[in-house]
């Protein structure tokens, strides 16, 4: 029996890490590209919801008032949504030196709206007539001098109607080093890229950390206003967006732009609480894949122990179902480690991922509880 699980536990690596490998280059790249200084540039407002980002806002402005995009085509809002710092102070600071920079105020967030939907489109309405594109970018954004530039010529060239950028993720704390490369791993074996990135299909992948939508595309698909109590809205404006025939499409913004979504397990907790759940596919799916990706990270150590057991015991041809599950772990554990080199942190949290992926499913159940009591929390808010 030893041998038999043993050799499952071999296929079951295989069968991920060949999934894994058969997932990458399906989010294309995003080149440097630069634009004519000249009527030709489409016209750009850049829009960026804030509430309570003193902290990330003032490298975020200047990294986009640094852009080399033409100045006379591109304008930039900042949407402050009632923060309780100094994100207006800081925003205000720049702007009297930067006129393509405009702060407006959130109204009061009105009954069934989620606030960053509500502030994305209180931006939208802001943005002039005459501006072709919007450009969605969230505070703890860094983007490259050539991000926008690039974003718009790579939009234009593959006549797409929605650009997202999956940015660099940068990791600090004991917790986003811990848990981030366990999401990003699990959300690359879960999703079918290939399916999504296709442009036939209804679903798609995306991130609202970086969106550049046609202006014609956003009004047509309804805007945030179609999707104001969703809580993941990046992903069903983005869904809305291709399901009614346009062209959607997420590439790769590493070299271009990076963000640091969290900042420990303060913020990263009710983070990934909030949003698991749609990661996930719903509460039925989450509650299905999460026992079976605990199972699967735990099964890289207590399956070479039973083997060792066996060897111990004296177990006929133990000791080659253990040669079997080791080499089965090694491969887990050794995919997991070049993760950590990908992310640039140590390569120790590699081995640490088991107890990532222990500590990702208490925040999936905590996540289908919050969805199922109709208690979802971010920054200050309740949403039912």
């Amino acid at each position: 029996m030893a041998f038999f699980i043993s050799c499952a536990w071999l296929g079951v690596v295989a069968w991920l890490i060949l999934r894994a490998f058969n997932q990458r280059g399906l989010l294309p790249p995003l080149t440097v590209a630069r634009l004519p200084a000249n009527n030709e540039a489409p016209r750009v407002a850049v829009i960026v919801p804030a509430r309570d980002e003193a902290a990330n806002i003032g490298l975020c402005l200047q990294s986009l008032l640094a852009q080399d995009y033409p100045t006379d085509r591109l304008a930039l809002i900042v949407v402050d949504d009632h923060s309780t710092d100094d994100t207006a102070a800081i925003v205000r600071r720049l702007a009297s030196s930067h006129p393509a920079l405009t702060l407006i105020g959130s109204p009061r967030l009105p009954p069934g709206w989620v606030g960053k939907s509500h502030a994305c489109w209180i931006g939208a309405r802001e943005a002039a007539d005459a501006d072709e594109w919007l450009c969605f970018v969230d505070a703890d954004v860094r983007g490259a001098s050539t991000l926008l530039s690039s974003a718009v010529h790579a939009a234009a060239a593959r006549k797409l109607d929605l650009l997202s950028l999956a940015p660099h993720q940068e990791l600090k704390s004991f917790a986003e080093r811990l848990m981030m490369p366990c999401g990003l791993i699990l959300l690359s074996l879960i999703q079918d890229l290939r399916k999504v990135q296709a442009p036939g299909g209804s679903d798609v992948t995306a991130t609202g950390q970086f969106m550049l939508i046609r202006r014609e595309a956003y009004e047509a698909a309804g805007g945030h206003a179609a999707i104001r109590g969703v809580i993941c809205e990046d992903l069903e404006l983005a869904r809305r967006v291709k399901r009614s025939g346009r062209a959607v499409l997420m590439m790769d913004g590493e070299g271009m732009i990076s963000t640091r979504m969290y900042t420990g397990w303060r913020t990263l907790w009710p983070g990934f609480a909030k949003n698991l759940v749609d990661t996930m596919g719903g509460c039925r799916a989450a509650l299905t894949l999460t026992p079976v990706v605990l199972i699967l990270a735990w099964a890289a150590v207590l399956i070479p122990l039973l083997d060792l057991a066996g060897v111990a015991s004296g177990a006929p041809g133990a000791w080659v179902a253990l040669a079997i599950a080791l080499l089965a772990s090694a491969a887990a554990f050794g995919f997991h480690i070049a993760a950590t080199f990908y992310f640039g942190i140590p390569f120790y949290y590699g081995l640490l991922s088991p107890l990532g992926y222990t500590v990702g499913a208490l925040m999936a159940v905590d996540s289908v509880r919050r969805r199922l009591t109709g208690r979802v929390s971010w920054k200050g808010r309740m949403y039912s």
